[in-house]
């Protein structure tokens, strides 16, 4: 209902895309920030990318000067009282988390949702502070919000089946692509795109080929819209090295998710990528980077190493209940544009196909990193598809 209110606590870059996208669907939204010069600059900010929109004509002034006016820049959480929906977008940091859920519980109406942003937290370890976890679940934007189409709904154990419904039919309300995820680390996105950077890295160490040929590689060969080595250093090496710590961390330490020490070591060096100037690319005014080696052939080969292993990374994901094959392969291509759905790719390569590049890489390694996925050798052995 458009007369609802929405609560966003966190005024950070997730919390205005957030903030900014119910506004334009014409919910009056409360935003929080327990800095008061945060929601200062959270004003500015959304004022500033609104208007450019205003400049490509791709919004009237008068849209504009609504959405603004339905956000409210709060600086006491007890307005959130009236809200039937706060979703929390603050640091990824579990006390933290908990503290803003149980004085949020406090002051919110019997009936109102709470949810997180997180992107990386257990949604039970955070439910844990809540006296009324069944009306407390993750929804899970990705970044720019208001751009990405993608959320995840991640309903915790003790979720309700009604709030976990009431709330995927809100954000869909919002014109996004929602996909029901379980309560795993890395839910399906950062779960299933390990090995998008962890696999370029790892034949980056052996010497397969340098950076700028894997980038062109996955891009000219693979049809990625960014090659993984670009993309680690758009996101950050201390943003993406700490997913990949923690899904590895989350998953007991499971071979599949081993971090890298080329990306420990770039990370203690401050070479975080395009932020700081530096990461496997120069960024400075007279930046001098290599050219790939446009070889097809040993492109075709580091592409097959990557898309097996994203497989079979989709087909766990899939194996152990974490989502279905249809919204795996929707996250992939809505969540981080991937050219297509990695299960629909896998049944155009052909499903044996897939398991024996696998198969070959295991049989080299003897790691466990490569163990074929047990539903991937299902389907090869019924002679079976994904879809």
């Amino acid at each position: 209902m458009k007369d609802e209110i929405i609560g966003v606590v966190g005024a950070g870059t997730m919390g205005q895309g957030i903030a900014q996208i119910a506004s334009t669907n014409n919910h009056k939204v409360y935003l929080y920030d327990a800095y008061s010069d945060q929601l200062g600059k959270a004003k500015h900010a959304l004022r500033k990318i609104l208007q450019r929109q205003v400049e490509k004509e791709r919004m009237s002034q008068e849209e504009v000067d609504g959405i603004m006016d339905r956000i409210h820049f709060e600086e006491d959480l007890t307005d959130f009282g009236e809200c039937s929906l706060v979703i929390e977008a603050v640091v990824e940091d579990l006390e933290i988390k908990k503290d803003v859920f149980q004085r949020l519980e406090g002051i919110v109406s019997y009936d109102c949702i709470l949810a997180t942003n997180t992107s990386s937290l257990s949604i039970a370890s955070i439910s844990s502070a809540l006296k009324k976890p069944k009306r407390f679940l993750g929804i899970h934007f990705f970044n720019p919000a208001p751009i990405m189409p993608l959320v995840e709904i991640v309903p915790g154990i003790a979720t309700s089946e009604e709030i976990t419904q009431t709330a995927r039919q809100k954000i869909d309300g919002w014109g996004k692509t929602t996909v029901l995820a379980k309560d795993t680390p890395g839910f399906i996105v950062n779960r299933v795109a390990r090995p998008f950077y962890s696999e370029a890295i790892r034949q980056y160490e052996e010497g397969v080929a340098d950076v700028p040929t894997i980038d062109w590689a996955m891009k000219e060969i693979g049809g990625f819209k960014m090659g993984p080595f670009e993309l680690m250093d758009f996101i950050g090496h201390d943003v993406n090295y700490k997913v990949t710590e923690t899904v590895f961390e989350e998953f007991f330490y499971d071979p599949r998710f081993k971090p890298s020490f080329t990306q420990k070591r770039m990370v203690e060096a401050g070479w975080l990528g395009k932020k700081s100037g530096k990461g496997f690319y120069e960024y400075g005014e007279n930046a001098d980077n290599p050219k790939p080696t446009k070889d097809k052939e040993l492109g075709q080969r580091i592409v097959d190493r990557i898309v097996a292993m994203l497989i079979n990374e989709a087909a766990d994901a899939v194996f152990m209940n974490v989502a279905t094959v249809e919204d795996v392969d929707l996250a992939m291509t809505k969540g981080v544009n991937y050219p297509k759905g990695l299960l629909k790719w896998a049944d155009d390569i052909g499903l044996q196909e897939v398991l024996d590049r696998i198969s070959k890489l295991q049989t080299e390694y003897r790691e466990d990193r490569y163990r074929p996925n047990p539903l991937l050798k299902r389907k090869v052995r019924n002679g079976e598809k994904f879809y």
